[in-house]
């Protein structure tokens, strides 16, 4: 299955602003692995063309906006040793896992149509997911190591971006309701769901009745924001007037924040907006890019010990196909 078809199986739902306008973006060389700037880090290919990873679709209006879908689709097992990512294959896009230490191909572990994001529990017993289904968007999980059988979540609803408290009492997840998106959890105990506040791409803050999410400003840019949902507070904590950030993930050490960013290659009269990834303190200061080449990368994880940082880009690729590549985090 070529790359666009993989990439169209993964805009079920929309998450965008402003589609209108939209034009194909200009030719860019994705054949090499790293740029200069790119040089105190080491990139690693993780996957092969053959394990037809996902690729999120990005959208680009000229040099003027760049829109990505910015659901969760990479995640790394509770013991470090496993890799799980989305793989479009046979007209199904489905939950296949790599194992780290050993070469070779992928075990499927979802049997649905069309799965859309996905994280492991925080003891890595379960895995919950979303799938498309019917103009429908629906939470499920999973267990994480044997058998298709699924217990559904919600029904009815546009729900995606699943993620589970660190005492993993609660499952957040995003509903989209018109032109709104807001975050929601469900209780596994007693089934019971609740709202809390606008929002995407929900991630806990471990040790808080806490979580970071994703909002746009009013100028249509993409925030990140910390909300404490015992006491309401809510705090901006990664915000540029220029770029839009989304996914957050807190490192394992709680120290650090992992996000995808919009950025800018100029050369001359040549302008290319680019997705790349960042990183910065949990209270948003010492932001730092990490990579900065022509390539789309997105949908950037943790290692569990911290050390690594795997994500999904077209680079190294000829054909702009897309894999999983692993960098080290130097700081």
């Amino acid at each position: 299955m070529n790359n666009k078809v993989k990439q169209i199986i993964l805009t079920s739902i929309c998450i965008f602003t402003g589609f209108g306008g939209y034009i194909q973006a200009q030719q860019v060389d994705y054949s090499v692995v790293s740029v200069p700037e790119e040089s105190s880090n080491q990139f690693i290919r993780i996957t092969s063309d053959a394990d037809c990873v996902c690729m999120p679709i990005v959208k680009r209006n000229g040099n003027k906006r760049i829109d990505w879908l910015s659901n969760r689709i990479l995640d790394t097992s509770t013991d470090g040793q496993h890799i799980a990512y989305l793989s479009a294959r046979n007209n199904t896009t489905n939950i296949f896992i790599k194992d780290l230490n050993k070469q070779g191909g992928s075990v499927q572990r979802t049997n649905r149509s069309a799965v859309l994001d996905f994280s492991y529990s925080p003891d890595g017993k379960y895995i919950c997911f979303s799938e498309t289904r019917g103009g429908t968007n629906q939470i499920f999980r999973t267990d994480a190591k044997e058998g298709y059988v699924c217990r559904q979540i919600t029904s009815g609803s546009q729900d995606y971006s699943p993620v589970y408290s660190t005492n993993m009492t609660q499952i957040f997840f995003a509903r989209q309701e018109l032109k709104s998106v807001s975050i929601w959890s469900y209780n596994v105990q007693n089934n019971f769901l609740s709202t809390f506040t606008s929002g995407m791409n929900p991630y806990p803050v471990k040790s808080e009745q806490a979580f970071v999410c994703t909002r746009p400003n009013a100028a249509g840019k993409s925030e990140i924001w910390k909300i404490n949902y015992h006491t309401g507070t809510e705090e901006c904590i990664i915000s540029d007037p220029e770029r839009s950030f989304t996914s957050p993930i807190i490192s394992p050490d709680g120290k650090w924040l992992l996000f995808v960013g919009s950025s800018k290659i100029t050369s001359g009269t040549f302008t290319y907006l680019n997705t790349d990834i960042f990183v910065a303190r949990t209270d948003g200061t010492d932001m730092t890019q990490l990579t900065y080449h022509a390539a789309d990368d997105l949908s950037p994880v943790w290692s569990r010990d911290g050390k690594y940082i795997y994500f999904i880009s077209q680079r190294g690729s000829t054909s702009g196909t897309a894999n999983i590549w692993r960098m080290n985090f130097n700081y």
